[in-house]
């Protein structure tokens, strides 16, 4: 049976002072029922790793590069975010496909090279506003899903996680019935690519607008394992309720 699993997306928020947060959540979450994973931005991957350290608590990079070394200025290594404590890895978030112009190809790519390092990828996928306005949701998802997920994808290396463009930080919500034609979809084309052994494993979270007056209904839609969570996820206090209504899913 999937575990489930509540990951924190802190983006280009948070100093030093934003790990008494990270803290709080350690101490408030002894035993969990569900995985935790905090995203912190890299300039405090180390010191959230030493403050989860013996906890549930696990701690992720928000993005990699596909090589292992060299010329690539501002740029770290699967290999550079496992030695500062991270096990898992956020790749192909909408704000990096926007902003950076990242492909598919390029996600799946880094995917492989986090993999190869021993960490988790999560992989992010979504439609904007204008794609699910003109019918083609499951169009843009799908082709996602196949160019950014690699080969060796495993339900213990790989987490996938559906993030509808327009709902990210916007407060709006897809209907449950979107949300569980976008699983479930996703599901099936898992299953038609890797067998159901390995499909079945993989998790699906969905992303965008996730917070506690919602948590639970979403959790209770069909494929759902989970969430990736931003804007609530930097305060315990938030995030915390998140993490207890999954566990009560």
């Amino acid at each position: 049976m999937r575990r489930k699993l509540a990951a924190g997306n802190w983006k280009m928020n948070g100093t030093g002072d934003s790990l008494g947060e990270l803290a709080a959540l350690a101490e408030s979450h002894t035993g969990p029922a569900a995985d935790i994973l905090i995203c912190p931005p890299a300039t405090l991957l180390s010191r959230a790793a030493e403050i989860a350290k013996g906890s549930a608590v696990a701690i992720g990079g928000q993005d990699c590069h596909a090589n292992a070394s060299g010329a690539h200025t501002g740029d770290l290594s699967a290999a550079m975010l496992k030695d500062a404590g991270a096990s898992a890895v956020i790749l192909g978030h909408s704000e990096r496909r926007a902003d950076h112009g990242e492909t598919d190809a390029q996600i799946c790519a880094k995917a492989e090279a986090s993999l190869a390092e021993g960490l988790t990828a999560v992989i992010c996928i979504g439609e904007t506003l204008s794609e699910r306005e003109g019918g083609d949701t499951l169009k843009v998802v799908g082709t996602q899903l196949a160019g950014s997920v690699p080969a060796s994808a495993t339900g213990k290396n790989t987490v996938v996680a559906y993030e509808p463009v327009w709902a990210i930080g916007t407060g709006k919500v897809p209907t449950l019935e979107q949300i569980s034609e976008v699983h479930n979809f996703l599901r099936a084309e898992l299953t038609t690519r890797f067998g159901a052994g390995t499909a079945e494993a993989i998790r699906l979270l969905y992303g965008g607008s996730v917070k506690p007056s919602n948590a639970r209904e979403i959790f209770a839609v069909s494929n759902v394992d989970g969430a990736l969570v931003g804007g609530a996820s930097l305060k315990a206090a938030d995030f915390s309720p998140i993490i207890t209504a999954l566990e009560a899913a």
